[in-house]
């Protein structure tokens, strides 16, 4: 009996049997490197839960376990309560006005086919690449000028706008997977364009939009240096500056180490909170933004 497969056909099974062995081993190293990072996220939890000379003296010991008062230490000395309100106020409405603002402009940009939308997605792509520690003088300059030096308005300002080129190149993509025949659909029975991308687009890109909003999150929580040259009064710190000045503090007190990975953890439990109740959705965002 003749087989009634196509030469393509019969090559898929043998590819793929040539890419197991190269499967494995990458799932192999990708097992390995979520076992490092664990590993380390739990060291950093388990140090700042013991007394500081112990952690030299037996680094994956369990003796002086359950310190907690390293945890409020911390949280008293560097004047953790407002600088979390802070980041939290700042984080939250750059993260979301960003959403907002790129949301419409990338479904433009998706949707248009034309050499001026082309070229302006270049530019947002381009804008990525420009590292902030370029354009800081400027920026700087800038915002002396608007009276928004050492300003939690002027930081939110600052977010927004240092955060539209990767939102937006983000969203594109993913508008850009969603099939074209929606928006004829509508069009056909009688929606407007703005209609259309509110009641139709917007709940189709939920995940996409999640992924964003998310990502912006994660990067603004953890940003350090544009606060540092734009905030200059300690009581409008954000938590990586309070952390920071933490660390000099105790660097002239001598250092407690205990207290400061309770520190440390203070900073990256929430995100790490986060990225595991919507680490799904954020992947999911990601792979259906790069199908097409």
């Amino acid at each position: 009996m003749t087989s009634t497969m196509t030469p393509a056909e019969e090559a898929v099974p043998k590819l793929r049997r040539e890419r197991q062995p190269a499967r494995a081993v990458g799932l192999a190293l990708a097992w390995l490197l979520v076992a490092f990072n664990i590993g380390v996220l739990l060291w950093m939890l388990l140090a700042a839960l013991r007394e500081h000379t112990s952690i030299f003296r037996q680094p994956w010991g369990l003796d002086t376990f359950g310190e907690f008062g390293n945890f409020v230490r911390a949280w008293v000395d560097s004047n953790f309560g407002q600088a979390a309100l802070n980041t939290i106020i700042v984080v939250a409405t750059a993260s979301v006005v960003v959403v907002a603002v790129c949301a419409p402009a990338s479904y433009v940009l998706a949707k248009t086919r034309s050499r001026i939308s082309s070229t302006t997605a270049v530019f947002f792509a381009i804008g990525i690449g420009i590292p902030v520690q370029v354009i800081v003088i400027p920026l700087y300059v800038l915002m002396q000028e608007l009276g928004l030096i050492n300003s939690l308005f002027g930081l939110f300002v600052l977010y927004v706008a240092l955060s539209v080129p990767f939102t937006v190149f983000l969203l594109t993509g993913f508008f850009a997977s969603l099939p074209d025949e929606i928006e004829e659909a509508a069009a056909i029975d009688g929606a407007g364009s703005v209609r259309t991308f509110v009641r139709i687009v917007l709940p189709l890109a939920r995940n996409g939009l999640l992924t964003a909003l998310m990502l912006n999150v994660i990067g603004l929580w953890n940003e350090t240096f544009i606060a540092l040259v734009f905030i200059q009064n300690t009581s409008k710190n954000t938590l990586s500056l309070s952390l920071l000045g933490f660390l000099q503090t105790q660097q002239y007190a001598g250092l407690d180490y205990g207290t400061l990975f309770a520190g440390v953890s203070i900073l990256v439990l929430p995100m790490v909170a986060v990225y595991v109740w919507l680490g799904r959705r954020i992947i999911e965002g990601l792979t259906v933004g790069a199908v097409k």
